[in-house]
This record gives C-alpha cells, structure tokens and sequence, in this order.
C-alpha cells in the first residue's frame, strides 16, 4: 500500500504522538506502551514472549480499509483482524498497533521496535529481500484519483509517462512510489504527501493532477464532496498483495503463523472479515507469496 500510516503518520483524537509514532491498544484494557525499547521479540523467542505477555506489537498505517485506528484508540482494519484472530489461534490475546510511515516499517521492524507489520504492505522484491511475509491475505489493485471526468484522461502508468507535465500524488515508501520509479515516472513528476486525505487535499488544490492508491484506500476516501472519481484498476500496473511481516530471524513465529492463517482461510471468519472490509476473499485463493513477491520494485 500503500500504504501509509504512514503517510498517515498523525493519529488524529485517538492518542498522542510518540516520537513520530502512535501506539494505540487493539482492544478496550489494552494498556498503550511507549516506543523505544525492544520488542517482545527481540532477545527470545517471539511466540512464547508474545503469548507470557499477552500481546503482540505491529507496525500498523491508518489507512482503511487495510488498517484503521478508531476514534477510541483501537485499531482495525483488514489486515489487523485477521491478524489478531491468527494470533487468538496462537495464544496471543492481544495485539498493540504502533502508527509509523510506510518507509519506517521494515526499519523498525529490524529494530524491534514492533514485532511484525500488518499494514498492507505490499510484497514486493526489495521488501521480501528484508523480511519473512506471511502467505497473503489480501490481493490488490491500483487506481488513481482525478478531478470530476478525468479532463487529463489518466488511467495508465503510460499516460503519465506520455505526458511529462503530469504531477502524480504519491505516499513515501509506499508501493505506488514503487511502481512509478519501475516503470521510469521522473521523480519530477511524483509529489509525495504524507497521508492519503494529504493526497486528495493535493488534487483538489490543484497541485497534482491524480493520486495514486490502491483503489480500495481511494473509495474509502471518497466524502460527500464528491469532487473527485476513482479510476478503472490500472492495467499496467502488477498485481499485488500482503500480508503480515516478521523479522528474518523470527522464523519459527512465520511457520506457526502461516500454519493457523491457513486453517483460518478454510473457516468462514476469514472471507468475513475481507469482506466486511470490501475485499473478496475468493481472489487470494491461491496467490502464493513467492508469487507476489517476483514484483519489482
């Protein structure tokens, strides 16, 4: 994704800043701690540090329908219920969501700042260089957002690079930044915003001429303005998908999740919960990780 809590770094009304990230509890009871230690993780074994604690700590965005922070302070989203309820599975009660920019989430990560990324973090060849994905949950598409009928006709990668006077709205470290750099989009064309309401704002401004999004995230942030359309899925951008994130070194953790996410693709509450969040289940059926992650960038 895109992502970006990132990009959606600041978490309006639902905690405090720390640092330039946010730690908000998953559920009502869950104490919020501060960033800046180790990770549960980071000097034993993850699953049974997280199960004697209670909780597991995620590198998460604020961007629905991948992940959403209420105004109360829980986190939600696609990726955050599947993985709490993979973790339930585990013996993991909870899970603490910490806001960061998407460039930040492996760094982290590597840090043991938190102990894995549910974010919509796209899989892609340089992340999964970096870290252990999990088998997806999700698979995506890319869309851009442009002004009421698309005076500039921008719903290919080609259109923009046929048009060098194109200025493209798109989030640090995200993946549509990704797509762009592959496909030879001049960094003066890119203009990057740091949330996706940022993003919208930029179009309506005048400053960009679309945003690029994954088109869930772009329909999401449709208002009653209704000043701006979502594009067709971007042809010849590449099909994506995430899922959660772990160290390299945390592979026990990545076998024992990726077995009980494959038990709980075969249970109804698994296709309910891509679906509440506008997902089908059905397009994951087999995509396989090493298949997402041949994706260049």
């Amino acid at each position: 994704m895109t992502g970006n809590i990132s990009r959606r770094n600041v978490l309006r009304g639902a905690g405090a800043a720390v640092l330039g990230a946010t730690v908000v509890g998953w559920a009502t009871g869950c104490s919020t701690t501060a960033v800046g230690g180790p990770a549960s993780g980071a000097a034993s074994d993850l699953l049974e540090t997280a199960r004697s604690q209670g909780f597991l700590r995620i590198g998460i965005a604020n961007e629905p329908p991948y992940t959403q922070v209420n105004a109360d302070g829980t986190v939600t989203g696609c990726e955050p219920d599947v993985l709490r309820a993979v973790c339930k599975r585990l013996g993991i009660e909870e899970i603490e969501g910490v806001i960061t920019p998407y460039e930040s989430m492996i760094p982290g990560l590597q840090a043991s700042r938190w102990d894995a990324i549910a974010a919509g973090l796209f899989m892609k060849q340089s992340r999964c260089a970096e870290v252990l994905y999990s088998e997806p949950v999700i698979v995506s598409t890319e869309s851009f957002a442009v002004p009421k009928g698309n005076p500039k006709g921008i719903a290919t990668v080609a259109d923009v690079l046929a048009d060098s006077t194109l200025k493209i709205a798109v989030l640090p470290g995200g993946f549509e930044e990704g797509i762009l750099k592959t496909k030879g989009v001049p960094e003066s064309q890119q203009v990057k915003v740091n949330e996706g309401r940022s993003g919208i704002e930029a179009l309506r401004a005048g400053r960009v001429d679309a945003f690029m999004l994954p088109t869930l995230s772009l329909r999401a942030l449709e208002d009653e303005k209704s000043d701006f359309e979502v594009t067709n899925p971007v042809d010849d951008a590449p099909r994506t998908g995430s899922g959660a994130a772990f160290r390299q070194s945390d592979t026990a953790f990545h076998e024992a999740y990726n077995k009980e996410l494959e038990a709980f693709k075969q249970e109804p509450g698994f296709a309910e919960i891509l679906e509440k969040w506008g997902f089908d289940a059905s397009v994951v059926d087999g995509v396989t990780t090493e298949e997402l992650c041949q994706t260049e960038g």
